[in-house]
């Protein structure tokens, strides 16, 4: 019996993992390729529409980077918390851009 059980246990952990690692890849890549599209923006050198253009390609590359990651990753929780982080810098990094420069 207890031996049926930790297999359903595992199984279920296992579910939960993917389905975590999805939520990561998804919409998780998503928020982070914006944010960085934001942060990048505002940094690259430039007009406006090219830094925004340039900015638009890079945000691209680091959404499939942040899907391939959400799976590559050691587990889960890794790969949330690494999205997560990489998400906070490039917030902090806009968010920090507008309170000097003042222009959005």
């Amino acid at each position: 019996m207890s031996r049926t059980v930790t297999a359903r246990s595992a199984r279920w952990r296992r579910r939960g993992d993917t389905a975590l690692r999805i939520v990561v890849a998804m919409p998780g890549g998503y928020a982070v390729a914006s944010l960085w599209a934001m942060a990048l923006a505002r940094l690259l050198p430039g007009g406006p529409a090219e830094a925004t253009v340039a900015a638009t390609l890079v945000a691209f590359v680091l959404c499939a980077i942040t899907a391939m990651w959400a799976f590559a990753a050691r587990s889960g929780w890794r790969a949330f918390w690494t999205v997560v982080l990489a998400g906070l810098v490039a917030g902090a990094i806009t968010w920090g851009s507008i309170l000097a420069s003042g222009r959005v």
